[in-house]
């Protein structure tokens, strides 16, 4: 689950770490309001949306000026022209795609006095199976550039769970930072805090770039990308709250109340499997026979044929969907309820591409004789490869 900059700022806050002060607005007038709360000369206007490259992002509508999603103003009334110009228009970035994000709020932050600006984030390691930190001083910048053309200058440091971030930690992520002195004790206590924040608050992601050293060699979080991991929704009901539906897709809204994984992709070939290694496989393959998945979507083991109806008609719903391939693999899940799931979809929603279904697992035969006995114009497949070549077949015509 994404969050807005502003919400994941009032988070570390929380937690006692350093970031500037801001009001969120969702009108020109809250725009020039909360410049004149903050006070001072010089204010940051952001759009919030949920993805990056905002700073950078240019908008559709000829009628939001020239500069990108986030802008300096140096009087209230150009707060309130900028707000007046990004609301309700949509910004493009690298990260929206073509499509680009509609504006509904801003935030508006007080300027800072900025001396440099680094990159630090924290994340869940896989490999080492702890929290670690990565920095680089090269902040401010597309981190995936910097990973891509000078790995040299990021460093990862993983977290021992039992302590927390250590003096040895704090030391290692400064050096990477290019800290000294004071501000070494600065980033200690920078890191304590942030990791008390990522674990309490059940975080899969902290991004903050950049992180900068002001002037006055305080060190600030200018920015706060923060995901949380949606397993443990259960434990925080003030996300909902925070979350904000209109940045989401609204079939991956419909998919989450089935407890469906669901992400909508740009291909003509939908899919419904159960497993997720299972699901990237077949993505995979589809691709290799000269076509594109439109989504990913993992059923689950055990799936009722409530959830299999409902993950049909989300498929379907998709407009660019020209052909679906079902591939399921039955262990906890069994076939005869996969087949039962699709056949009552198709006559609720009916069949306007083709339909591909491998089945294979247990009561793979009831699922077979279900599919074929249903009257349904269903291409049946013996295996992967077989479904893979049939779908992008039919498909490509």
């Amino acid at each position: 689950m994404n969050i807005h900059e502003y919400q994941g700022k009032a988070v570390l806050k929380q937690f006692g770490a350093p970031v500037p002060r801001g009001f969120p607005a969702f009108t020109p007038a809250e725009a020039a309001d909360a410049a004149a709360k903050l006070g001072g000369s010089l204010w940051v206007v952001k759009s919030q949306i949920h993805a990056g490259g905002r700073g950078k992002g240019v908008f559709k509508e000829a009628d939001a000026g020239e500069k990108g999603g986030v802008r300096l103003a140096r009087s209230a009334d150009e707060v309130k022209t900028f707000a007046q110009q990004m609301l309700g228009h949509t910004l493009v970035t690298k990260q929206t795609g073509p499509h680009g994000r509609v504006v509904k709020r801003l935030y508006i932050e007080e300027g800072a006095d900025i001396a440099k600006e680094l990159y630090l984030s924290a994340l869940v390691d896989r490999e080492s199976g702890r929290v670690a930190f990565v920095a680089s001083e090269a902040g401010g910048m597309n981190i995936e550039e910097v990973a891509h053309d000078t790995p040299e200058k990021i460093t990862t440091v993983a977290i021992d769970p039992s302590t927390g971030p250590s003096r040895a930690d704090a030391e290692k992520v400064a050096r990477a930072l290019g800290l000294s002195g004071a501000l070494v004790d600065q980033c200690a206590d920078l890191l304590t805090r942030l990791y008390t924040a990522f674990v309490k608050s059940d975080m899969s992601l902290l991004e903050i770039n950049p992180l900068i050293v002001t002037k006055q060699d305080k060190l600030v979080c200018l920015d706060a990308k923060v995901s949380f991991d949606s397993n443990a929704a259960f434990r925080h009901p003030e996300w909902a709250e925070m979350r904000d539906l209109g940045e989401e897709d609204e079939r991956e809204i419909e998919a989450s109340k089935y407890d469906l994984s669901y992400i909508a992709l740009d291909g003509e070939i939908g899919c419904m499997v159960n497993g997720a290694g299972l699901a990237m496989a077949t993505m995979d393959i589809i691709k290799l026979f000269g076509a594109e998945p439109a989504n990913f979507l993992d059923v689950g083991g055990g799936a009722s044929k409530e959830k299999v109806t409902a993950a049909f008609k989300i498929i379907t719903a998709d407009p660019k969907v020209k052909g679906i391939l079902i591939n399921i693999f039955g262990g906890i899940m069994r076939c005869d309820v996969i087949a039962e799931g699709v056949v009552a979809a198709v006559k609720e929603v009916g069949l306007a591409v083709p339909l591909v279904v491998r089945l294979e697992g247990t009561n793979v035969e009831q699922g077979k004789a279900i599919i074929r006995n249903s009257g349904l114009n269903v291409i049946p497949a013996d295996d992967l490869e077989d479904a893979a070549r049939k779908i992008v077949k039919a498909v490509k015509g």
